[in-house]
């Protein structure tokens, strides 16, 4: 995961072979509507959700938590709850 001042982007990479299985990112349509008037905590857990939807999809079910080097709190916590909200296990 990566967070900028403004934005919150998230991916579930498979290392072994180098590739992205699955991403969202506040900046997608499906977000951007719904993130209109949000503190940014709550526009993390709405990446989170469609994160683990996408992530369900394609059968995905655990994966490891890198937080990029970010604390633990606020967006970077919110979007990890989210995404064990949706039923992916860390």
């Amino acid at each position: 995961m990566f967070r900028s001042l403004n934005h919150i982007y998230a991916q579930i990479i498979d290392d072994a072979a180098g590739h992205t299985l699955a991403s969202a990112t506040d900046l997608e349509a499906d977000v951007r509507t719904k993130r209109d008037g949000k503190k940014k905590s709550e526009v993390a857990s709405l990446v989170g959700e469609e994160l683990a939807k996408k992530a369900k999809e394609k059968g995905i079910e655990a994966v490891v938590f890198d937080r990029g080097g970010f604390k633990y709190h606020g967006r970077v916590k919110a979007l990890a709850e989210a995404v064990r909200k949706g039923g992916l296990t860390f």
